[in-house]
């Protein structure tokens, strides 16, 4: 088996786009070699790091929040299960709270669109004195500011 894969064998096992790739690796989320006219192989290994990129991106990270957490796997060693484990150990609060966010949002579509006043300012029930207003832009009771950091 081959220890290295072409761009287009990694685009295609992980089903990231090849711009994607060359992307990530611009940014140092994965790293890839050079051999004889140039072109990039990867280490087979790399197709974890993406599945990590992937399931991070639809957890709401951005690609700086994901490249602290895979800098902080090991390098004298390709990563095993447990190293894994250990870095997305956090995601349970993470997706958790994202959950909440969700149900208040579901709540939010009953209740304030439903009422029909269709006024985040003058709404004396939800938002009385638009006390919202003054914690900052956006629907402010449907917002979850309190996201836990990784």
């Amino acid at each position: 088996m081959e220890t290295t894969l072409s761009i287009q064998d990694i685009a295609r096992r992980s089903g990231v786009a090849a711009s994607a790739l060359r992307y990530y690796e611009e940014k140092g989320l994965i790293e890839s070699e050079r051999k004889g006219a140039g072109h990039r192989r990867f280490p087979r290994h790399v197709l974890r790091r993406l599945a990590f990129i992937v399931f991070a991106q639809k957890l709401g990270m951005r690609l700086q929040e994901i490249k602290v957490e895979l800098d902080k796997l090991p390098t004298d060693h390709v990563p095993t299960g447990a190293d894994w484990a250990q870095l997305s150990g956090k995601w349970t609060e993470r997706v958790d709270a994202q959950i909440a966010q969700l149900e208040r949002l579901k709540s939010g579509l009953t209740e304030c669109i439903g009422c029909g006043c269709l006024s985040l300012k003058d709404c004396k029930v939800i938002n009385p004195g638009d006390v919202y207003g003054q914690e900052g832009a956006g629907p402010r009771s449907w917002i979850c500011t309190d996201l836990p950091e990784f």
